[in-house]
């Protein structure tokens, strides 16, 4: 069985900011569809038997942006999952248009088996005939966020809505990006002409908790840290602006 599965698409109006192109939050939901799809076809989906009693935790996403595709564009979509380490693995993933790169990222994510209450080696539930994808993206890895809460530093803060919450309870990992964009006017969000974006999951939020978010700028880079009222970090995020917006 081949690890890399691909699928054609189109660039949907749901998907799309306001520039028609699709948007900085959706692509991390299209990679996250994706990555679902791909395992409920390998039998390893949150749904799948075989995941009874597992549940699988996304830590961290990186995604570079060549090109955003426009509002009802064709595209191909591309994931295979690397050979899993002991705990953690890596998940890649490429949007292609004409057999060109547009998009690529990568997405480190651990198994959680809730009985033990403890992280255990996802290699035991690929098929075992699976035949690994040696071609990794963003071979350089992730970045290491600093935890930043001075106060000169303090940007916003959000409240948890319904809306966030996935079918685990807690807010969803998109949403988590999806409220770092909301917290700036389009217009300065598009002049960003966002190169790449890196999410960082670190603990767990839940409807109605309110956040505290800190934003510290350096060169072409801005750094986000979004902080629960008991002082825990709850996500970081990393965004690394271009030139004039496409």
């Amino acid at each position: 069985m081949k690890s890399k599965y691909s699928t054609e698409s189109r660039i949907l109006p749901g998907a799309c900011d306001a520039s028609a192109r699709l948007g900085i939050p959706d692509t991390f939901e299209v990679l996250m569809d994706l990555a679902t799809e791909h395992a409920d076809l390998l039998g390893i989906s949150a749904v799948s038997p075989k995941m009874k009693g597992l549940f699988w935790i996304t830590a961290k996403t990186r995604i570079r942006f060549y090109k955003r595709p426009a509002m009802m564009e064709k595209v191909t979509l591309e994931t295979w999952p690397e050979t899993p380490g002991r705990v953690k693995c890596n998940r890649s993933y490429r949007i292609l248009q004409n057999g060109n790169t547009v998009i690529e990222g990568k997405t480190e994510w651990a198994l959680y088996d809730i009985r033990e209450k403890r992280l255990t080696s996802a290699s035991k539930v690929y098929p075992e005939d699976l035949e690994w994808e040696e071609d990794p993206v963003l071979p350089e890895g992730f970045t290491r966020i600093t935890e930043d809460t001075e106060e000169e530093h303090r940007f916003a803060s959000y409240t948890v809505a319904s809306t966030d919450i996935d079918l685990g309870g807690h807010m969803n990992n998109v949403a988590y990006v999806r409220m770092i964009a909301r917290l700036f006017p389009f217009a300065e969000w598009n002049r960003m002409n966002i190169e790449e974006a890196e999410a960082i999951y670190r603990a767990q939020c839940f409807e109605k908790e309110t956040l505290t978010v800190y934003r510290n700028v350096s060169g072409t880079e801005e750094f986000f840290n979004a902080v629960k009222e008991d002082g825990t970090t709850a996500f970081q995020m990393r965004i690394k602006k271009g030139g004039q917006a496409q």
